[in-house]
């Protein structure tokens, strides 16, 4: 009986090879701890074997509930992070609204004009995005390191604020009110059937709606099997370096 209750969720499980009778077991294995690509698993005929059907249907769902789910406000609470919401009400509409994720009513500009620090070198913000689970596995690691980093290179910080209901694009809007020279978005990523914890950080010099998405330098795939929070905050603040030296982010910036 125990062996057919294993939770699927175990590394061990993912390591597994399923394949009968493989021409090399070593190469199988070798191959499967470089990815986390569904290979070597085998097949019942026509269809995926029961563990392998399973496992799909456990990240599907991860999937499902990280897109569905809501950041622990505790952690942006503890952080001291200013909160805003963008013009969407709820989670139903951020799914069927992306626009309204990209704008902020009058009243919120305003408040963030008037509650937040002018004119910062870094401006920093964290978003929900499409995956809460994101920033709640990561934010607080990358967060220390960043802030940490930032003010002993001597840069001047701006009122961390965090962003419910956010696109990408609200980091424009808040650098164009603030005046910030390098803004930089922690995000959470549209979860795929891997993890449901990946989170991107955006960053771009001078970041305005009037330029092109190409404006943004990015640092993705940040969760503790991808680049973990601790080193992808050592990279953001090497390239916040980069941008404040070259005055560009972005495809104009050639690293």
């Amino acid at each position: 009986m125990e062996e057919l209750v294993r939770d699927i969720s175990l590394p061990e499980i993912k390591e597994k090879v399923l394949v009968n009778e493989p021409v090399s077991m070593e190469s199988c294995q070798r191959l499967k701890k470089t990815t986390n690509a569904r290979i070597c698993v085998g097949r019942s005929g026509e269809r995926f074997r029961t563990e392998t059907l399973l496992k799909f249907r456990a990240d599907h769902a991860i999937a499902m509930d990280t897109v569905w789910s809501h950041v622990d406000e505790s952690i942006i609470d503890r952080l001291g992070f200013y909160k805003v919401q963008t013009m969407v009400k709820d989670k139903e509409e951020y799914i069927r609204r992306p626009d309204l994720g990209r704008v902020f009513s009058p009243e919120t500009m305003e408040s963030i004009k008037k509650n937040c620090i002018k004119k910062p070198d870094v401006q920093i913000i964290a978003a929900d995005g499409l995956s809460a689970y994101a920033i709640n596995a990561n934010l607080e690691d990358i967060y220390s390191i960043m802030v940490d980093g930032l003010q002993e290179k001597g840069y001047t910080l701006g009122t961390p604020i965090f962003v419910k209901y956010s696109r990408v694009a609200t980091m424009d809007k808040i650098s164009e009110a603030l005046g910030a020279k390098v803004t930089i978005q922690f995000i959470g990523e549209r979860p795929g059937l891997a993890t449901g914890e990946s989170m991107s950080v955006y960053m771009a010099y001078e970041a305005s709606s009037l330029k092109p998405e190409s404006q943004r330098t990015i640092v993705s795939n940040i969760y503790k099997e991808g680049i973990p929070p601790v080193e992808a905050g050592a990279q953001v603040i090497y390239l916040t370096d980069v941008l404040m030296r070259e005055k560009k982010s972005g495809v104009e910036l050639k690293l």
